[in-house]
């Protein structure tokens, strides 16, 4: 999806203009992959604009440096300022928010701690990110070729810029056989999630989702998911899904900032269900658009920008 460009970025503590927002090309990330990001969503909700669960976001950013061995150095509380600053200069109602933290220009090696981590903070418009009708048709979607990281080859719960390229393989595949978004297995077989979204099954009234020992991020949104079906009562199984799964659930949906709450029609071309999203999904998407949209957060997620 393109970006729509706006006025400014935050780069280190200053506001720049977009096109002065510019890195050196022996940047130590751009040679080894070692960035670390996240993706946040401000909802222009009936209650104003409003920043979905923002420290958590902020708070996995900072853990997925550290997985790395490296220390971001701004406090939650300067990112977060700094992130509505953006957002405020810029002014936005709503927005994607993309904080990087990254290894900069310093020395050329594997070995990274001679180089300055760095930190930007860019916003721009992003509407549904599998696209407009995603969201009320559902989506097909296809088993990848390509499986996720074995355990300890990579930290898979850091969302770590060189974890990703796993992730464009999974979905340059999918899209190139016809398909909107794969889904990844893990070494042993057993589902692990999408490029870039977790994954949930309904069959018969239960929901099961992956845990994290199958190489998935520990997604906020999926996290979200977890609460809302505490709260409607849908029991929720963490655990081990074989692939066959998928081919006789009822339902299965993604999770992901940037997905939101996603259904899955189709699977390898096999309907899911009656091949239309099911009641838990578009029970769990209206429970989370009643706080995103009409800002009914009884959750405390929501951090306002212009209070």
């Amino acid at each position: 999806m393109p970006i729509n460009k706006v006025e400014k970025i935050w780069m280190n503590g200053a506001l720049v203009n977009w096109d002065d927002a510019k890195v050196h090309v022996l940047t130590h990330a751009m040679h080894y992959g070692s960035s670390w990001f996240e993706g946040i969503r401000c909802y222009e909700t009936k209650r104003g604009s409003a920043i979905f669960r923002h420290d958590a976001h902020l708070q996995r950013l900072i853990e997925s440096a550290k997985m790395y061995r490296s220390a971001v150095p701004y406090t939650i509380k300067q990112l977060q300022e700094a992130v509505k600053e953006t957002i405020r200069v810029n002014g936005m109602k709503s927005c994607y928010i993309r904080p990087l933290a990254y290894r900069g220009y310093g020395e050329v090696g594997v070995f990274p701690l001679g180089c300055p981590v760095e930190v930007m903070i860019a916003v721009w418009n992003w509407g549904a990110y599998l696209g407009s009708e995603a969201l009320d048709r559902g989506i097909d979607v296809c088993v990848s070729s390509w499986n996720r990281p074995a355990p300890n080859t990579l930290p898979t719960m850091s969302k770590a810029g060189g974890n990703y390229l796993s992730s464009q393989l999974i979905k340059m595949e999918a899209v190139a056989d016809g398909y909107a978004e794969g889904i990844a297995l893990d070494t042993a077989g057993y589902i692990s999630e999408g490029s870039g979204e977790n994954i949930f099954i309904v069959r018969d009234g239960i929901v099961y989702t992956p845990p994290l020992i199958s190489a998935i991020l520990p997604g906020i949104t999926r996290s979200s998911v977890f609460k809302l079906m505490e709260s409607a009562r849908i029991r929720i199984v963490e655990g081990l899904i074989p692939r066959e799964m998928l081919y006789i659930a009822d339902e299965v949906f993604f999770t992901g900032t940037a997905a939101e709450i996603t259904p899955i029609r189709s699977v390898d071309k096999m309907n899911v269900g009656d091949g239309k999203p099911g009641p838990v999904t578009k029970k769990l998407q209206e429970m989370f658009y009643d706080v995103v949209r009409n800002g009914n957060d009884t959750y405390q997620w929501l951090d306002f920008v212009y209070d």
